[in-house]
């Protein structure tokens, strides 16, 4: 019978020698527990790199929702009370401060702080429905980034590097656990309004194959068409796509055998099948309306308690990574009006992180859910002074800050009721147990069952890791 690919004799005995090679190491790979389990697809590819993998070890955590506040939401506001900042309100503090820009005296925090709980954590007013879960809560006062500018600082924080293209934390994620739903995405970023700044690197896949890139959703429509975009056919049926599809796939993967190991061809054909399985999931799966009254009167309204309740129905339904954004831009990012627009931006948000948690207990998955709050870094203890543009004038801001700053974790194994490290008397600097980005990493990694040194991807002839050469696992986060 005459192949339908012509191929040359050279090729011909390359593929029949390598084909009896890959035999034999499949068979020692699957003997040592090395080769990972693969599910076929509707087009009939067994090579599924979403399918569901193991980690190196068990753990709790299956699957993670990053609340991420971008934009550098103030520590010292939220969830690292400094009384001494009230003693010197209006004064220059008793040392010089390394900003980005001159700052000037010590800025009290508007916001009052109280104890909640067992553990009698200190947590503001700003988050007192958050603060209720606070004994399954573990905040780090110690945490630490490399500058004080947005772009690499958000790259550090999603990527493990502020300059280079590298992989997401979700992309890593998704890469080595797969996905629990094959007709949804295993990585999803949420952000209303338009991309946040750097866009879509802050979930890129980088030099992972193109499948393991987080799929941007604009939370700010509610209708399902504009909510995905090309999500439904106009002009064809369900029926005549599936047989569009089918041989689309078929071109496709006579394409692909004779450019075998291309990663880009591999994830765009997986694209085009995960497109048309979302088409009957999705709608489902971001529809709220469907979720009783009381869940919507508990999360609350506007568009953040709707995208972090869409976050829960989609771990619910197997998604491995959500990452919910809080606005385009920077909303944290409070040069000026900071008791204002904390105050606002908090209450946009605290009741659905409050029902998040509850939701999350009541129904068993917090112990499998790796819940994270945070930002980029968080703000000087110190007022900003007025300049020209948007603070001109005013003086009850504050600047960016990544020597010390807050975040915390719930759920999937995290040590709650705890806190970890601290800053100084005033709030600029990690001096108790510091946290870097990388070591952050590291431990969500051990969390998720990975050790984060052995967790590797070989590309342009060295292994990359999330942590590059760094990170140290913290152990007391962990329970």
């Amino acid at each position: 019978m005459k192949s339908a690919i012509p191929i040359s004799r050279r090729e011909l005995l390359s593929r029949s020698g390598l084909g009896f090679g890959s035999i034999g190491l499949a068979s020692v790979l699957q003997q040592t527990g090395l080769l990972q389990p693969t599910v076929a697809n509707a087009a009939g590819s067994t090579l599924n790199p979403l399918a569901p993998k193991h980690p190196h070890f068990p753990a709790k955590a299956k699957r993670v929702i990053h609340l991420f506040m971008n934009g550098g939401p103030s520590h010292v506001d939220t969830f690292d009370p400094k009384p001494a900042l009230d003693k010197y309100h209006g004064q220059e503090l008793p040392f010089n401060l390394p900003t980005e820009r001159k700052t000037g005296a010590a800025f009290r925090s508007p916001f009052r702080f109280r104890k909640y709980g067992e553990s009698g954590i200190e947590v503001s007013e700003l988050f007192e429905q958050t603060a209720q879960h606070i004994d399954d809560i573990a905040v780090i006062r110690s945490m630490q980034a490399d500058v004080p500018n947005h772009e690499p600082s958000l790259l550090l924080m999603n990527c493990g590097e502020p300059r280079q293209i590298r992989p997401s934390f979700g992309s890593w994620m998704t890469y080595g656990l797969g996905s629990e739903n094959q007709d949804l995405p295993g990585f999803i970023a949420m952000c209303p309004g338009g991309y946040p700044i750097q866009e879509s690197q802050n979930w890129q896949a980088g030099f992972l194959p193109g499948v393991y890139q987080g799929t941007y959703i604009d939370t700010k429509s509610t209708e399902i068409d504009k909510l995905i975009e090309n999500i439904r056919n106009p002009h064809l049926s369900v029926k005549q796509q599936r047989r569009q599809l089918d041989l689309l796939q078929e071109l496709n993967r006579r394409h692909q055998q004779q450019r075998p190991g291309d990663a880009q061809l591999e994830a765009r054909i997986q694209s085009f099948e995960l497109s048309f399985r979302m088409q009957r999931d999705a709608e489902e799966a971001f529809d709220v309306s469907r979720e009783p009254k009381h869940i919507l009167e508990a999360y609350g309204p506007g568009t953040q308690a709707r995208q972090i309740l869409i976050a829960r129905r989609l771990i619910e339904r197997g998604v491995r990574f959500v990452q919910v954004w809080h606005g385009e831009g920077q909303p944290w990012d409070n040069h000026d009006d900071i008791e204002v627009n904390h105050r606002r931006l908090a209450k946009q948000c605290d009741q659905a992180i409050g029902a998040l948690l509850t939701d999350l207990k009541q129904s068993g998955l917090l112990d499998e859910t790796l819940v994270i709050w945070g930002g980029e870094f968080g703000r000087t203890p110190t007022v900003e002074l007025p300049k020209t543009g948007s603070n001109a004038g005013k003086i009850n801001g504050r600047d960016h800050n990544h020597h010390g700053f807050s975040m915390w974790l719930a759920g999937g194994g995290v040590r709650g009721g705890y806190v970890h490290g601290a800053t100084d008397e005033f709030g600029f600097k990690a001096v108790e147990h510091p946290v870097h980005v990388h070591d952050l990493h590291a431990t969500l990694l051990k969390l998720l069952g990975f050790d984060h040194e052995r967790f590797t991807y070989r590309y342009a002839g060295r292994d990359f890791r999330l942590t590059d050469v760094h990170g140290k696992v913290v152990q007391e986060l962990i329970a």
